[in-house]
């Protein structure tokens, strides 16, 4: 089964830099279209504005609507596509490091079974602490709902040590210090794990 997900994950990162690449020729060429590098009224010209232009329509609107110019959205286009691209693999190659993790873990029976546990938890309060403090840096994501449930996971750990540590003006130091704390603490109940054998 897990050869089967390595195998799948292997070709999906293939057709995703396949992909990558035809989009990059594509944006090349549309690029040459929207800038008159190519002559507007040849074939392919007329290909890229009938096929190409109407399914970047959505894109174009954002980048008009930021301030930029039409002739960047193919360009925009491909970043979009790379960052989803980079997202996608992300997530495939976490759910195949959790499922190798819980294979491991199951072969050792139920004290595995607990480390593995125990490492998830303290691995899901550190990532809940970095989306936190990186979503403070941009206050409209602080407020959206893709942030707001790392301030629920990580509140509990944060408002001691705020009351507790100096300030130092305006920066807040209590998610470095909670940072270190889960790192020494997974260490701790780690160590305790694997002496408990």
């Amino acid at each position: 089964m897990l050869y089967l997900l390595e195998v799948f994950a292997e070709a999906l990162r293939t057709m995703l830099f396949a992909g990558g690449l035809a989009l990059a020729a594509v944006a090349v060429v549309d690029w040459a279209v929207r800038t008159r590098r190519l002559n507007p009224f040849n074939g392919v010209a007329r290909f890229t504005r009938g096929r190409v232009d109407p399914r970047l329509a959505g894109i174009e609107r954002l980048v008009l609507r930021s301030g930029g110019h039409q002739s960047a959205t193919p360009w925009w286009a491909l970043v979009a596509y790379v960052v989803f691209g980079l997202l996608v693999i992300a997530v495939v190659d976490m759910l195949l490091s959790l499922i190798r993790e819980l294979t491991i873990a199951t072969g050792s029976g139920p004290a595995g079974i607990l480390r593995l546990l125990v490492h998830w938890v303290f691995g899901f309060l550190i990532f809940a602490l970095l989306v936190r403090v990186i979503s403070s840096w941009i206050p409209p994501l602080a407020q959206s709902r893709w942030a707001t449930w790392s301030i629920r996971a990580t509140e509990w750990m944060l408002r001691p040590l705020r009351r507790v540590l100096p300030s130092i003006g305006p920066v807040d130091i209590s998610p470095i210090v909670a940072y270190f704390g889960l790192q020494l603490a997974q260490w701790l109940v780690e160590s305790v794990l694997l002496g408990a054998r």
